[in-house]
């Protein structure tokens, strides 16, 4: 199963406005997943286009309902299963948590800095169960890590990213593949794709 992860799109209107290549990067997923800082609840829509979603609240997000009184966005976090994998989602990850911090050993893009403990033991703390996978966003900082055999993901921010590439102003979005009970996640650069 494929998996789209996406965060911090910061839509304007209806939802609409995001770029047409958003779509495109997604259009083979059989899910998405959305982390927040949707900003109006079109995004879904939108992005529902392409296959069903799912999403967290982030700081800049309204509080709705959809149809059938079902809530369109999960309040702080959400566990969802795909093929026996648990994938815990929220907005912000630092809160109570890990902090994002600057690698040390190579300077290229962000890492997790855990509190004392086991970083799997406060994952689930904060998921209120154990998690394979963990999806974040509010950073706008792309990056994939696995720590204490969590793999973590945060897809960055397609339109609003922290840094800009030489090919334009996209972002990047990520792909989380689960087949037979592994994971394993992927960054796609907006840009680069045809």
């Amino acid at each position: 199963m494929l998996v789209g992860l996406i965060s911090d799109t910061h839509a304007a209107g209806r939802g609409r406005d995001l770029p047409e290549k958003v779509l495109k990067a997604l259009q083979d997923v059989d899910l998405i997943l959305h982390c927040g800082d949707l900003e109006c609840l079109g995004v879904l829509d939108y992005l529902e286009t392409v296959a069903p979603v799912l999403a967290v609240r982030g700081y800049e997000d309204p509080v709705e309902f959809s149809d059938g009184g079902r809530q369109r966005l999960a309040r702080t976090t959400r566990v969802v299963e795909v093929q026996g994998i648990a994938i815990g989602m929220v907005h912000d990850i630092q809160w109570p948590g890990p902090r994002v911090v600057p690698r040390l050993d190579d300077g290229e893009g962000p890492g997790l800095d855990f509190p004392p403990g086991k970083p799997r033991e406060l994952l689930a703390q904060k998921f209120g169960r154990p998690v394979d996978v963990v999806v974040f966003g509010d950073t706008h900082q792309e990056m994939i890590e696995t720590c204490d055999g969590v793999l973590v993901v945060n897809p960055g921010s397609p339109t609003y990213p922290t840094r800009r590439r030489a090919g334009g102003p996209l972002g990047t979005i990520a792909l989380l593949e689960v087949s037979r009970g592994s994971v394993s996640a992927r960054l796609v650069e907006l840009e680069t794709e045809g």
